[in-house]
């Protein structure tokens, strides 16, 4: 069986933020504990869809690797978790993902190895895209990535493609990451090879040693459930039921 990602969303009222960043060592405690959870990580967010500085404590985001989606499904029906995620929060959205490349790593791990790509879901391309990139900054080159992120940032929105975008991250600076969805893979490559301003800050992040440790990875977002600021964001792209692929 495939390896199965899952990203989650979960926007809580006022009278719970401080209560949901408090508790993130004890959820990561019992996250750790789930039966078929391969890696997972607990992340903050931007405000509103920016990537840059700037964090909303309301809402926090959890990326996880599983098994297959038999651990998905148990976790989500029998978590406390889970069950709190909705009990406590005003919105939540969570969306399956089957992995179709990833490089690089995340604290050393390798959370999506070339072993667990689903191969049916790379030759795949007709339907909607997740994209998680997540980057360690060097020290020294915080103000060029943070001075470069409006320009990006508008260069994406302009992306006829682009579903929605996030910022995310471990820490308010220096452990930073974006989670996208996509259309198609031809609108993410689109943005990705075809010049503007992420061609440039892809360059100089390479020329300059901007990151000391780097993750890509690229997954068919094969299904959804809840909303991400009032709707679900994969709505109208999403392709017929039929599970990760395999």
């Amino acid at each position: 069986m495939p390896t199965v990602a899952s990203f989650h969303l979960t926007r809580y009222p006022r009278r719970h933020a401080l209560d949901a960043m408090a508790g993130m060592v004890t959820r990561h405690r019992g996250l750790a504990a789930t039966p078929g959870l391969h890696f997972v990580r607990q992340l903050g967010t931007g405000a509103g869809s920016a990537m840059g500085l700037g964090a909303d404590l309301r809402r926090w985001a959890t990326f996880a690797v599983w098994e297959g989606d038999d651990a998905l499904d148990d976790f989500l029906a029998r978590s406390p978790v889970a069950a709190r995620w909705h009990q406590h929060g005003d919105e939540t959205w969570t969306v399956r993902l089957a992995p179709v490349s990833a490089h690089g790593a995340w604290s050393g791990a390798q959370p999506l190895g070339a072993a667990d790509v689903d191969t049916g879901a790379a030759a795949d391309r007709d339907g909607p895209v997740a994209v998680l990139t997540r980057a360690r900054i060097g020290l020294r080159h915080w103000p060029a990535f943070y001075r470069s992120v409006p320009a990006v940032e508008a260069h994406l929105r302009r992306q006829t493609g682009l579903l929605a975008v996030l910022g995310i991250g471990e820490a308010p600076v220096g452990l930073q990451a974006t989670f996208s969805l996509w259309r198609s893979a031809a609108d993410v490559d689109a943005f990705a090879y075809r010049g503007g301003a992420h061609d440039e800050v892809v360059r100089r992040t390479r020329a300059e040693g901007w990151f000391s440790e780097e993750m890509f990875a690229r997954f068919r977002a094969y299904g959804s459930a809840g909303t991400w600021d009032g709707r679900d964001p994969l709505a109208g792209a999403r392709r017929p039921a039929g599970g990760n692929g395999s």
